[in-house]
């Protein structure tokens, strides 16, 4: 794995356990959109080799999809 690739894995992943401490007062529904976000982001810089347009790509499609399966 290249040493940018690491990098931006660990910074996503850095800022995504930072961003769920402060989840204590959200619906389930947003935790589910942050959690999927997080998950996206990970998932869209591991396969776009840490790209920033795939990372924030990736963001954008997994809060979708945590966004709609939080729903009640």
């Amino acid at each position: 794995m290249k040493t940018n690739q690491k990098l931006a894995i660990s910074t996503v992943l850095a800022a995504m356990l930072l961003g769920l401490g402060g989840c204590a007062g959200m619906s389930a529904q947003d935790k589910s959109t942050a959690v999927g976000a997080g998950a996206g982001a990970v998932a869209g810089a591991v396969l776009t080799g840490g790209s920033a347009v795939g990372t924030v790509g990736g963001a954008a499609v997994g809060g979708i999809i945590g966004h709609e399966v939080g729903k009640e």
